[in-house]
């Protein structure tokens, strides 16, 4: 027995023209609950033009390693192509995203649209690899993007842009207020 909602992966789109790239997760017991906590959490500040949720449990996720070995969870074959959404994470940089949407392919089941992506997006290689069914996404509607709006024209900062430790030494040193 669990106490958690399930967990959703959520995508956000800073420009227009910009890839949707991973930015956490958030727990709600249906998708349109999860971008209403995505938006509160992810968009009320920083840059953000469009939202896409996942449930975590549609999402198949394999290294370019695994792909390479073969190392395939089974997963029976519906029999019916389909389409997916393939994410992948480029380098081993260190972001504040995970992977980024690279596109959609057509394949039999999840694990082939892993493989076909790791073959057709060879651009940049990827170093790990995420597919999901593209009706499980669920976007944010065209209708949100005014409230998107709102929040870009405030002020974002990150916790390291608070200057409080050399405040609080000034403070202590009694050099407040000059």
């Amino acid at each position: 027995m669990t106490d958690q909602w399930p967990r959703y992966e959520v995508f956000k789109q800073d420009r227009t023209d910009g890839p949707f790239r991973n930015v956490g997760s958030v727990h709600a017991p249906d998708a349109e609950l999860a971008l209403m906590n995505a938006r509160n959490v992810f968009a009320r500040r920083p840059a953000c033009v469009a939202l896409w949720v996942v449930p975590d449990a549609a999402i198949a996720r394999r290294t370019a390693e695994q792909l390479a070995a073969g190392d395939a969870v089974e997963i029976e074959d519906s029999g019916d192509s389909g389409r997916y959404a393939v994410f992948s994470k480029q380098s081993q940089r260190q972001t504040m995203t995970y992977v980024d949407y690279v596109g959609e392919v057509t394949a039999r089941s999840v694990e082939a649209a892993l493989q076909t992506a790791a073959d057709t997006f060879t651009d940049v290689p990827g170093i790990v690899w995420w597919a999901c069914p593209v009706e499980a996404i669920t976007a944010s509607p065209q209708s949100d993007l005014p409230g998107f709006e709102a929040a870009t024209s405030k002020l974002f900062r990150m916790p390291n842009q608070y200057h409080t430790v050399f405040t609080m030494q000034k403070i202590r040193r009694g050099e407040e207020g000059e």
